[in-house]
Order: C-alpha cells, then sequence, then structure tokens
C-alpha cells in the first residue's frame, strides 16, 4: 500500500504517540532510532530523499548495531536516488565498516562505489557477492552495467536480464533499455523503457517518467530502418582533419547536402547540430530530450531528431540520432556553437594522430605499440582513471571537443587544500557560463605513469551532467592532455592508448 507524504505525517504522529513494542533491554534511545527508522522508510517509499536523509540521520544517534545497519542503508539509498554521490561514497564506506553479510546490503555498497566513479572497485565486488550468492539481482544488475561500459554487451544483456526479478528496481529496466539501444535494437529498447516509466510514474519522479517516454517515442520513430548503419562496417577509415580552437574539424555531409565543418567530438553522447544546421539540412525534431552540460543553464529541453545520413570522406553512417540545439543559448562569446558528431557512439574505435592530422575509424583497429595504457569505460561516454593528490581516485571524460584538462567542484571540495588560491575564471560550456569556474594551482594528477605535478588545473561545475550520467565525473582531460600523443581510443579492447609524437 502506498502512502502519500500527508499520510506520512499522520502516520508519524501515531508513532509518536503509540508506544512501540521493544525488547527489555531497549532503551529509549533505541526507540527514539526507530521511530525516526520507520519515518526515513516511509518518507524514501514517497520519494522524499532528502527528507529521508535527515530522518536516517537522526536514526543513527543512540542505535543497536542493527539499526545502525538499516540506517546507514536508509540513508545510502537516499544518497543515490539524490544523486548525492560524494556523500554517497562516504556512506558506502561507513555501510562497509559495519561489515554486513547481507548480498542485497553489500551490492549496494558497490552501487555507491559505481556512483563514485570506482567502476573497477565495484565490478570487483559485485563478482565476490555472486561467487557466494549467484541470485543476487543487484550484483548481476551491477555487473550487467560494468560489462555494458566494457563494451561486452552480449553478457551485460544476460547478466541485466537475469537481474529482472518481480521486485526488481525500476532502474534495472533503464539499464536493459540502454544496452539494447547500444546494440542497435531500438523497439526491445523501447519495450524496455515502457516497464521503467510503470515503475516510476507517481510521486516526485514524474518528470523522470515523460523525458523515458519521449525517449521510447523517439526509439519507435525509426520504425524498421536500422539505427547507426555503417556501409562496410569492417572497413578501415582514414580522414584528414584540421585543427581549429584546439578543436578537431573534418568535413562531412550532413543527408547527401553540401560539404560543412564537423567537429569530432568525444565528450558528445550524439551527434550535436545547431539550429540553423539542423533546418539547412532538413533535420526534423521528433521528441524533446533532456540534457545537461557545463554552465550555469544546467539541464536543459532539447530537440531531437534524426539525420538521415552523413558522409565523412569514406565513412557512410545512416538514421543517426541528433541533438538539435534548439532553443539555443544567447549571451555566449561566439555566435555559433560548431556541429559535432562522436565516433564512439557508432561503435566505432578511433585513433587520432595530432602530428600528420589524420583520423582512423574502424570498429576493430589494428594493435600498435603505445607507451602507455589506461584501461578505459563507455558509460554513455569513454571514462579514464585519474589521482588527483596522490589519494583521490576519480574518473575523468576523454572530451576530444574540450580544450584544458579540468576537475569538477565536488572534486576540488574533498581535496581540502588550503588556503585555496582561487583564481576566478570566464568558461563557458555547452550550457552557458559557468560561474563557479576558477583556476586552481599546485594539483598532482597522475594517469597510469603520467605525472602533472604541481600543476594549475580548471575547476568546473559538473553536478548536472554528473546526475545524467548516474556517476561522479571527477574531471575532464580535453585537447591539451590528448595533443601530446597518438591516441587510440580502442572500444575492442576497452583501453586508451598513448604514443608519444
Amino acid at each position: 500500500m502506498r502512502i502519500g507524504i500527508r499520510g506520512v505525517l499522520s502516520l508519524l504522529a501515531v508513532v509518536v504517540a503509540v508506544p512501540l513494542t521493544v525488547d527489555a533491554d531497549s532503551t529509549l534511545a533505541s526507540v527514539r532510532s526507530e521511530t525516526q527508522l520507520q519515518l526515513g522508510d516511509l518518507l524514501f517509499e514517497d520519494q522524499r530523499f532528502w527528507e529521508s536523509m535527515s530522518a536516517y540521520e537522526l536514526a543513527k544517534e543512540g542505535a543497536k548495531p542493527d539499526q545502525l545497519m538499516r540506517a546507514s542503508v536508509g540513508m545510502l539509498r537516499s544518497l543515490l536516488q539524490a544523486a548525492e554521490f560524494n556523500r554517497a561514497y562516504q556512506e558506502a564506506v561507513f555501510l562497509r565498516e559495519l561489515q554486513p553479510i547481507d548480498s542485497r546490503v553489500l551490492a549496494l555498497y558497490a552501487d555507491g562505489l559505481w556512483a563514485a566513479g570506482l567502476f573497477e572497485e565495484a565490478e570487483a565486488t559485485y563478482r565476490e557477492i555472486l561467487d557466494d550468492d549467484s541470485s543476487s539481482a543487484g550484483a548481476r544488475h551491477g555487473l550487467g552495467r560494468s560489462l555494458a561500459a566494457q563494451n561486452d554487451l552480449e553478457r551485460a544483456l544476460m547478466e541485466v536480464q537475469a537481474s529482472l526479478t518481480p521486485d526488481a528496481p525500476p532502474e534495472y529496466h533503464h539499464t536493459l533499455a540502454a544496452i539494447y539501444r547500444r546494440q542497435g535494437q531500438y523497439p526491445e529498447a523501447a519495450e524496455a523503457l515502457d516497464k521503467y516509466v510503470a515503475g516510476i510514474a507517481t510521486g516526485n519522479r514524474r518528470e523522470k517518467a515523460e523525458w523515458a517516454r519521449s525517449e521510447a517515442r523517439f526509439l519507435r520513430s525509426f520504425g524498421s530502418d536500422v539505427p547507426l548503419d555503417i556501409d562496410a562496417v569492417d572497413q578501415v577509415h582514414t580522414i584528414p582533419f584540421r585543427l581549429v580552437n584546439d578543436k578537431i574539424v573534418v568535413r562531412g555531409r550532413i543527408n547527401g547536402q553540401a560539404l560543412t565543418d564537423l567537429v569530432v567530438d568525444t565528450g558528445a553522447e550524439q551527434m550535436v547540430l545547431s539550429k540553423e544546421t539542423a533546418q539547412q539540412f532538413g533535420v526534423r525534431p521528433i521528441v524533446n530530450s533532456l540534457s545537461a552540460g557545463v554552465g550555469e543553464v544546467g539541464f536543459r529541453a532539447l530537440e531531437l531528431g534524426r539525420v538521415d545520413s552523413l558522409e565523412v570522406a569514406t565513412l557512410a553512417v545512416r538514421n543517426l540520432p541528433a541533438l538539435i540545439r534548439n532553443p539555443p543559448l544567447t549571451g555566449l562569446p561566439t555566435r555559433r556553437v560548431p556541429d559535432s558528431f562522436s565516433p564512439l557512439a557508432f561503435g566505432l574505435s578511433v585513433i587520432i594522430d595530432y602530428r600528420n592530422h589524420h583520423l582512423t575509424f574502424a570498429q576493430n583497429l589494428p594493435t600498435e605499440p603505445a607507451d602507455f595504457e589506461l584501461p578505459m569505460r563507455v558509460h554513455r561516454l569513454a571514462l579514464v582513471r585519474g589521482v588527483v593528490n596522490e589519494e583521490h581516485h576519480k574518473s575523468f571524460v576523454v572530451d576530444t571537443g574540450g580544450e584544458v584538462i579540468s576537475i569538477s567542484l565536488a572534486t576540488a571540495d574533498v581535496l581540502n587544500m588550503r588556503p585555496v588560491r582561487r583564481i576566478p575564471l570566464l568558461a563557458y560550456g555547452t550550457s552557458g557560463w559557468d560561474q563557479d569556474a576558477f583556476l586552481l594551482p599546485g594539483v598532482n594528477l597522475a594517469f597510469n605513469q603520467i605525472l602533472y605535478e604541481n600543476f594549475p588545473v580548471v575547476v568546473l561545475n559538473l553536478h548536472r551532467p554528473s546526475v545524467l550520467l548516474g556517476f561522479h565525473i571527477g574531471g575532464i582531460i580535453g585537447h591539451n592532455f590528448l595533443s601530446n600523443y597518438r591516441v587510440t581510443l580502442d572500444l575492442e579492447r576497452s583501453l586508451l592508448r598513448l604514443a608519444t609524437n
């Protein structure tokens, strides 16, 4: 039975007024903890996650060991739903210190690691759980999500399907939809989104449900057309490029029309067009989609349409999803933000030869010698591990459309650098001006054996993009990092390979 928030408040009055049945050795403090636990559970069920956090925090005071475990579980679940990823990680560490043995609790702990961008540690925990309890739905879902980020889509699909028990959280269906979409199975992805919507269509998540319905309508609009249909799929494509303002620019044809400049941007999930370009080349909007980027606007409702064909030299792709920047932002320093695409969104690996200004696209790239290899995961965006100030492990977006090395505001907060010398910056991104941006000197960064010591980094507010992706983005590595190397983003092997120019 579902209880609304008014019912929660009414029930709280009853809980306070009517003594609870307690064991003889229970203390008044544990009785109060039980009251707060019941309130927290009711608030969580009513999707009032911020209020439930307060209740669970109060429940920890004077709690018995079992109550403390329940309070930490409730707190972590609430933090994950509220996208408070740094706090979720801290709570996950606290929960693990309580030494839970229940597979559901351990899977929740691993979810906290995942939300912090600690993907390897999360996967290791999911696997440990499954070694002892192969029926753990939470661990199977987590492992499936992790396998998908390593482009092992068939095994990922099997794991997530196995996690879909009758009482599975609706988010598991959303993960299933994401895997189907990457496989190009749009009808199945839309069906999975319908099940996700059915699980969240009430309470405070109605808006999420509407966005999911919109995505399902978009996927169904393809009908029997094959999405991301690549001609000569086994071909290796070598394409010249220009560097313009530290961005990789190629010439391409949209819908068979005149050549136009396109930025190769691995920091975008899909093709992105301006309103003017979409109108010029006949790309019509189908639905609205939720987008988030760096800048004060944060979340934006933009149009989502379909490009019938894209040709870039010998590469030809049909039926591409394309985000249309409409309504456009105003007040930016440039009149027109460049149009872009990401080969990773097509399922293609890419070699970027900055010295000779050549790109190579292919599903299966030849193995080349490299000076450095960084494990890479693609969870909507390409990500690698970096270590900040010798102890803080964070996930960084590999962004060929970006310019500098940056860390997130949340990452800067945990560094606890005092005195903090904040040098204000004028920075803007896809969602406008970032009023929180500043330059932070004296930071140490490590990417495998690549070291940046006493280095000034740009600090950006990446909270909203993190919310959209479902985990904490620790930072971004752009042109200033990548251009020092011959860069290979290898989807098949889940590696970022770097060879010194």
